[in-house]
């Protein structure tokens, strides 16, 4: 496949451009077919391990994030499909098969099989990337029969959900005596907030209402019972609802699911500044730096950064319009995910990885899995050096049923995105400084609208002809 295929970015520092080109270039040696084991562009995203090729629901759902951004070459909702078509009688979609048998494979901790519910918050952001409305009336019903059987097996009379902590895919997160988890709960808030979403869509308004009280009463009851004012965070609860002192990068989940109010929210946003808690030299570790059990070498889930959690912060950053913080998060997150792919200790081959150390650069270790982190785990990593890159870094929020490009610009650089793919629309919007001052060029065969934030200074929404076009700033 040639690079010229994708979407092209351009940014001041060439090692992001870099690593954003070279994620496209690596992608085409994990779409596999299952039958064949060969690499194949008809197969699916999978990421083969010790000879086996399983298909996981929380890799479905993260990568589809940034495969939207592949101009079509692959098609974001491939291995969410693969999930949807195994769907049981009862509603049940578990969260790991085994893609040469299509059988789920068991764990006897998570006996049920049941993963992250956030199919319906996937489904809300491939539509506002391809505006495909019949998508929609297709997967409703399989999202409304898999949200039943969450509800009839996993909810209790409290209004909250007990599933085992291995469900989050946190295999080793410090989290005894966790009954009802923070992250399952909020996941089923942000899912309920988007089947109301996609129920607006369809215009239909009681399947809107139905999901938006399950929202409210889901949030009233987070807010009463997992949030603690003395650590001024979100906290599993045990049996008997009492909250437990760990702090997990679970915590952070209510943030995306908006259901901290603004004094809450600052308190718990306060949380990833601070060099105690979650504000380490590398975003953000997943157990809090002063947790008894946090590992400075990672050690799996007491301390690594792993890239679905921190896409998860940042976009909960952007829901509190504390985009110039989740600007400097991104860049800073990206800038460690370059240095363990160049270490300067030339002994060592540098790579992407799944995880990194909190504290420094380099790949987090774990004594009790050889495998972690896994090299080259494109599922997550490209969140960071593709999603993360073109939403936050370079600031574009694009949705195409509203025909819309947002440029939210926190300081003036050299950058943009060429020919990005919009449902049979290609656009360029680039920003260069010229002898006549600072200048955004676009391009496009069709019209759009376009609304630029420059330094929280200057707003203005305006109708993009096709063609090429440029706005000196300065103007505005």
């Amino acid at each position: 496949m040639n690079k010229r295929d994708f979407p092209k970015i351009h940014f001041y520092d060439q090692d992001f451009v870099d690593i954003y080109d070279k994620t496209w270039n690596w992608l085409t040696d994990y779409w596999i077919d299952p039958v064949s084991g060969e690499t194949s562009p008809d197969g699916y995203f999978i990421y083969p391990l010790n000879g086996k090729l399983e298909m996981t629901q929380t890799e479905a759902i993260f990568s589809s994030f940034f495969l939207v951004y592949s101009n079509r070459n692959y098609p974001a909702n491939k291995n969410i499909d693969y999930f949807y078509a195994r769907q049981e009688e009862n509603g049940a979609i578990r969260c790991k098969y085994d893609a040469t048998t299509n059988k789920a494979i068991p764990d006897p901790k998570n006996p049920e099989g049941v993963g992250l519910p956030l199919f319906a918050w996937a489904e809300f952001n491939l539509y506002h990337k391809s505006a495909n409305k019949r998508r929609i009336r297709e997967v409703m019903p399989v999202l409304q029969k898999y949200m039943d059987w969450i509800d009839r097996t996993f909810k209790h009379q409290n209004g909250l959900y007990s599933v085992p902590a291995e469900a989050s895919s946190m295999f080793n997160s410090p989290r005894k005596g966790c009954y009802y988890p923070v992250d399952f709960n909020s996941c089923m808030a942000i899912n309920a907030a988007h089947m109301s979403a996609l129920g607006d869509i369809l215009n239909d308004k009681d399947l809107s209402f139905q999901y938006k009280k399950m929202y409210f009463s889901l949030k009233t009851r987070i807010n009463s019972l997992m949030w603690d004012n003395e650590t001024g965070f979100y906290h599993d609860l045990d049996k008997n609802e009492a909250r437990l002192p760990q702090k997990t990068i679970a915590g952070f989940w209510p943030l995306l699911a908006e259901l901290p109010n603004a004094d809450r929210a600052d308190v718990l946003i306060a949380h990833l500044s601070n060099s105690q808690t979650f504000g380490t030299d590398h975003p953000f570790p997943t157990l809090s730096a002063d947790s008894p059990d946090f590992k400075e070498s990672g050690e799996g889930f007491k301390g690594s950064v792993l890239a679905p959690f921190n896409f998860m912060v940042i976009k909960g950053l952007e829901k509190y319009q504390r985009y110039a913080f989740a600007r400097e998060c991104a860049i800073r997150h990206l800038y460690y995910i370059l240095e363990a792919l160049s270490p300067v200790d030339s002994k060592q081959k540098g790579d992407l990885y799944e995880a990194y150390l909190p504290c420094k650069e380099g790949p987090a270790a774990c004594r009790s899995d050889s495998e972690f982190p896994k090299r080259r785990y494109l599922h997550y990593t490209g969140l960071s050096t593709i999603a993360l890159m073109i939403e936050n870094v370079i600031g574009l929020n694009i949705s195409l049923p509203r025909k819309t490009v947002d440029w939210v610009i926190p300081n003036l650089e050299i950058m943009g995105i060429e020919k990005l793919s919009l449902k049979r629309n290609l656009i360029t919007i680039l920003s260069n400084k010229s002898n006549r001052g600072w200048e955004i060029q676009m391009e496009s065969e069709k019209l759009y609208y376009f609304t630029i934030n420059i330094l929280d200074q200057k707003k203005k929404t305006l109708p993009i002809p096709s063609g090429k076009c440029s706005m000196l700033i300065d103007k505005l």
